[in-house]
């Protein structure tokens, strides 16, 4: 096995494992906190610890590791700290001691991948490599956990997802022990201000457009299995519903490298947008219609698969050399841990007000204006280089 393609090796079995943990916590801890009698109030504020969370920890980790040089010795300090962060789950009773168990979780946890993302690109940046085709087997290890946990849990009872997370957390310590460190070197944009570059007008733009885009799907992240039960359908459909999202999602990865050679990113950004649009109105529009439930689920890979990786492209082109962890930081503490925080809370109030047709609907407006301001704002026309094309 050469150099390049063990490295590579040792990032996706990375990948596959964190997103295994994610793909275990994000469909069944809500049952597990149901099962220990926590409202639904209760439930929904645990729950947004993890978005609250990604506004700020990632930056203070990506400060770290830009500062200091190092990466890999602050994502096995942060998946250290989850892990025994975690372990106190097995003892906390009541919601004090829960929230502050997963407080302690989400501040770790939240912050691992933003450092591994960045230490990737750094790594395809002198090898031969594409990001996508390692980043696919995140979302592999996601598939694999949702439907091995939905197995698991019938046979022996929620608390066998405790242990699952348990094993996960332990593996993705071992595995940051596994990853190598690169050295960091020195580029155009090296000396300038993280400041300078956030208020760059595109890179505004761009962040404006991903927390438009990750809002409307904090409503699906939350809501949609209610909403999908709401209307009469089963387990077992709205499980295959969630993983032909994440199918399809793992597809549009393997071919981002050729779609990235042939469109720029301002191009791919566009359409994943204009394509997120249509996802929500269809949801929104056609709940008793299967066929076209799976055909919105479908544009997940644009909505999420095309839409992530020209993200990180963005990202990885303004934010170089020491600022590049805080860069991916940045971009998901805003991204993500705003857009998400607003999207699921906002959208808490959108469909106990105007039901979830309607709120699905109203979702498609932040893609939609995420479109004009990506479309007016982002002056980049370059296409994918060659750490994803």
């Amino acid at each position: 096995m050469s150099a390049t393609h063990n490295l590579h090796w040792r990032l996706s079995r990375f990948y596959f494992f964190y997103y295994f943990f994610v793909g275990a916590f994000v469909p069944y801890w809500g049952i597990y906190l149901q099962s220990q009698d926590f409202s639904p109030a209760s439930i929904g504020i645990l729950l947004s610890l993890f978005q609250i969370s990604r506004i700020v920890a990632p930056n203070f980790w990506g400060w770290l590791a830009d500062h200091t040089g190092h990466r890999v010795k602050w994502i096995k300090l942060t998946s250290f700290l989850g892990l025994i962060g975690f372990v106190g789950v097995f003892w906390a009773k009541g919601f004090f001691w829960i929230f502050l168990i997963m407080s302690a979780l989400s501040l770790f946890t939240s912050s691992t991948l933003p450092l591994a993302e960045s230490l990737t690109l750094a790594h395809l940046a002198t090898t031969d490599g594409h990001y996508s085709r390692i980043r696919l087997w995140g979302s592999i290890g996601f598939i694999a956990a949702s439907l091995l946990l939905g197995y698991l849990i019938d046979l022996r009872g929620i608390n066998i997802l405790l242990w699952a997370l348990l094993v996960a957390q332990a593996i993705i310590f071992y595995l940051s022990n596994t990853i190598p460190e690169t050295q960091e070197t020195h580029h155009e944009k090296n000396d300038l201000s993280i400041w300078k570059i956030i208020k760059t007008p595109s890179v505004v733009a761009l962040l404006i457009g991903c927390t438009l885009m990750v809002s409307a799907h904090g409503v699906l992240y939350n809501f949609y299995s209610i909403y999908l039960k709401e209307h009469g359908y089963s387990g077992g459909t709205i499980g295959w519903l969630w993983a032909v999202g994440v199918i399809c999602e793992i597809l549009i990865f393997m071919m981002m490298p050729k779609i990235l050679r042939r469109y720029s990113l301002k191009v791919i950004l566009l359409m994943s947008l204009f394509l997120g649009v249509i996802r929500f109105i269809l949801i929104g529009a056609s709940p008793d219609h299967l066929y076209l439930l799976f055909i919105a689920q479908m544009f997940h890979a644009a909505t999420f698969g095309s839409f992530h990786a020209a993200s990180i492209e963005v990202i990885a082109y303004y934010f170089k050399g020491r600022n590049q962890a805080r860069g991916q930081a940045i971009y998901n503490s805003v991204a993500y841990g705003i857009g998400g925080t607003v999207g699921g809370l906002g959208g808490g109030y959108l469909i106990q007000y105007l039901g979830g047709q309607m709120g699905f609907t109203v979702a498609a407006i932040s893609p939609l204006i995420g479109f004009f301001v990506i479309w007016f704002g982002l002056k980049l026309e370059i296409k994918g280089n060659k750490i994803f094309g």
